[in-house]
């Protein structure tokens, strides 16, 4: 497996620690239901990771017990701030696997990315964000 497919697979590991916060911190069941879906998707973007690493008899680094979150998130408005910025990173995660895979894996790869930029899209919109889209998702800067 390539260094990038790794740097995904930490990415949406990242994610799903990250929301554990960020669904402490939302109210409405619109807010939650949004978190929780988000949450099951990078589990089974981290799930088909594991499983193509364990088809191919690889290993990634491990992950860490616990991540270093970027601010503090204390209220909905920085938990959204955080959910806006853990998309956009899983989106930049998964946009250099593409040119590195073929078939099903960059299927996926293109799935992962462009999902999180919709994600990132939806979070901007519950913050009233502006613009709420990127122009070209998962391009850093």
């Amino acid at each position: 497996m390539n260094p990038q497919t790794g740097a995904a697979l930490a990415a949406e590991e990242a994610a799903i620690y990250a929301y554990g916060i960020i669904g402490v911190h939302l109210s409405g069941k619109g807010d939650i239901a949004e978190a929780r879906a988000a949450e099951q998707a990078h589990r089974g973007r981290r799930d088909y990771l594991v499983g193509r690493l364990d088809t191919l008899k690889a290993s990634a680094a491990a992950s860490p017990a616990g991540y270093e979150l970027p601010f503090a998130v204390t209220d909905r408005e920085s938990a959204l701030k955080l959910a806006i910025q853990i998309e956009d990173g899983v989106a930049q995660a998964w946009r250099p696997v593409l040119p590195v895979t073929t078939g099903n894996d960059r299927g996926t790869a293109l799935a992962a990315m462009t999902e999180a930029a919709v994600r990132a899209t939806r979070w901007r919109r519950l913050a009233e964000v502006s613009p709420a889209t990127l122009p070209f998702p998962g391009r850093a800067g």
